[in-house]
């Protein structure tokens, strides 16, 4: 697991936030897309074809192509729809998370601990 101090997290934010903006964008794309795919589905179960479905299964191919990058950055995508991320940091000893999502700028204001999750979140002391 990749820790994080909150000048990292920032600084980071400059390569996450493009990625994390394709990865919503192409979530909303799979929802549109998803009753053509299962009717392009349907169709090739009794001999049609799959033309409908291919939009269908490269967006999906991208979000979790996207998905792994981060996730090798050592960011975890909560929520694609939001655009919702954390990122471990320390706190007095213990692993909390960094909350960011899509619409809150370009530095992180928010912590939560492990266990919390969105509802739990917290302004950030600048201890962090």
């Amino acid at each position: 697991m990749k820790i994080f101090t909150l000048s990292e997290a920032n600084e980071a934010l400059s390569t996450i936030v493009p990625m994390v903006q394709e990865i919503r964008r192409r979530y909303l794309e799979i929802q549109e897309l998803k009753p053509a795919a299962k009717a392009a589905s349907d169709a090739s179960n009794r001999g049609g074809g799959m033309a409908g479905g291919s939009r269908y299964v490269s967006a999906l191919y991208e979000t979790g192509r996207l998905m792994a990058r981060l996730e090798d950055l050592g960011v975890e995508v909560r929520d694609p729809e939001r655009g919702l991320i954390d990122l471990p940091s320390m706190k007095d000893g213990r692993v909390v998370y960094l909350c960011w999502q899509i619409g809150e700028g370009d530095k992180i204001d928010w912590w939560h601990e492990t266990y919390a999750g969105f509802d739990g979140r917290q302004p950030i002391d600048r201890r962090l």
